[in-house]
C-alpha cells in the first residue's frame, strides 16, 4: 500500500498533542483541492488535521487501472496505515463523497483504534441513478470542455485520476455496490451533512445512516448547496463541524 509516498499536508498541533481530523477527499479530488477548509477546521475546533492525496490522485503516484468495484474497501486498509505512519492516536475522519464511504467502511471494520468520531459529507453507502446519470455526464463534460485542464491543476496524471473515478463507477457491476453491512458496526459518533442540491446523491443516503448506525448521528441539510457542501456553504458547515468536534473532544 506504501502510504508513506502519499502526497500529505498537516496543519495545527502534531498527534500527540491533539486529536487529529484526517481528511478524506472526493473522487476527483486531492490535498490541494480541499483549499483552505482543513486549516480553518483544524484553527476553529483546536485539533491537528492530516490531509492526504489517496493513490492516482494530486502529487501521490498513479493508480493501477482498472480500479476494482471494492476500491474503496482496499483505501480503507490505507486509510488505517496512514494514520499508524502518522502516529494518530485519536482521529476524527472528514470524508466527503468517495471519501465518506471509505471511511464508513473502515470504521465498520475497526471498532477499537484510534477513532473518535466520523463527519460524513455527501457519503454514499448504495448506488442511486442519479448518481450514475452524474457521472455518465462527467464523462462527456471530460470529453467535450475543458475540465480535464482544470483538473490538471490538482493532479499529476489527471487522466489516472479521473479515468481512476469514472471507468469504476460505470462499470455495470457497479450498480450492486452497498456498504450498508458495515453500518450496524459503528461504535462512534457521525455527523452527516448533506446539500439540498446534490446531484449525485439524496437525503436517501443519511437516511440509510441514521436507520442502520446504533451510535449517535446528527445530521445537516445545508440549502443551496450541491455535492460539496464545504465549498458551497462554508461558513455554515465550518461550524457545524466545528461544534460537533468540540462535542467529542468534550467527552
Amino acid at each position: 500500500m506504501h502510504s508513506t509516498n502519499l502526497e500529505s499536508i498537516w496543519y495545527g498541533p502534531p498527534a500527540g498533542a491533539a486529536p487529529t481530523l484526517v481528511f478524506l477527499h472526493e473522487g476527483l479530488g486531492s490535498a490541494s483541492l480541499w483549499r483552505d477548509f482543513p486549516r480553518r477546521l483544524a484553527d476553529e475546533s483546536g485539533c491537528g488535521a492530516l490531509v492526504y492525496s489517496r493513490r492516482g490522485y494530486g502529487s501521490s503516484p498513479p493508480a493501477e487501472l482498472p480500479r476494482p468495484v471494492g476500491y474503496m474497501h482496499d483505501e480503507a486498509d490505507v486509510l488505517a496505515e496512514v494514520m499508524r505512519h502518522h502516529g494518530v492516536r485519536e482521529a476524527i475522519v472528514v470524508g466527503h463523497s468517495d471519501g465518506a464511504s471509505i471511511a464508513l467502511i473502515y470504521a465498520g471494520r475497526n471498532v477499537s483504534g484510534p477513532l473518535r468520531g466520523l463527519i460524513l459529507e455527501a457519503p454514499h453507502v448504495f448506488v442511486e441513478t442519479l448518481s450514475i446519470e452524474s457521472i455518465a455526464a462527467m464523462k462527456g463534460a471530460w470529453e467535450t470542455t475543458d475540465l480535464r485542464n482544470r483538473l490538471a491543476r490538482h493532479h499529476r496524471d489527471v487522466d489516472n485520476a479521473f479515468r481512476g473515478w469514472n471507468d469504476v463507477w460505470l462499470d455495470p457491476a457497479f450498480r450492486d455496490w452497498n456498504i450498508e453491512e458495515y453500518l450496524p458496526e459503528i461504535e462512534v459518533p457521525i455527523l452527516v451533512i448533506q446539500g439540498s442540491d446534490d446531484e449525485y446523491g439524496t437525503w436517501k443516503q443519511v437516511e440509510a445512516i441514521e436507520r442502520q448506525v446504533r451510535a449517535p448521528v446528527q445530521t445537516l441539510h445545508v440549502p443551496g448547496a450541491g455535492h460539496a457542501a464545504h465549498r458551497d456553504q462554508p461558513e455554515l458547515v465550518l461550524r457545524k463541524m466545528a461544534a460537533f468536534v468540540k462535542t467529542l473532544r468534550a467527552v
